[in-house]
């Protein structure tokens, strides 16, 4: 991912350089993150269109670790390279 991209992943419904699966994996990210009790099986559907079985577990399983990482960060209050953008 360059630099622009990340800048930018907070609009990624706007932003042409994603493609349909990146999308979707961050789509899936924000809602891990958000509302995670709210994914549904409508969404695993779409992300079963773009992912084998064994892709969502590791694509669970990264953004599981980097939420985690992020709050232990933040309990520990060890400095944040990268703020959350709301």
């Amino acid at each position: 991912m360059t630099e622009d991209e990340y800048a930018t992943v907070d609009r990624y419904n706007e932003v042409a350089t994603f493609s349909d699966r990146e999308r979707l994996a961050i789509e899936f990210a924000e809602r891990f993150a958000l509302a995670h009790t709210e994914i549904g099986s409508e969404f695993v559907d779409r992300l079963r269109e773009h992912y084998s079985d064994a892709d969502i577990v590791e694509l669970s399983a990264t953004i599981g670790f980097c939420i985690g990482i992020g709050r232990i960060y933040t309990v520990l209050d060890i400095a944040n390279e990268c703020p959350l953008v709301h």
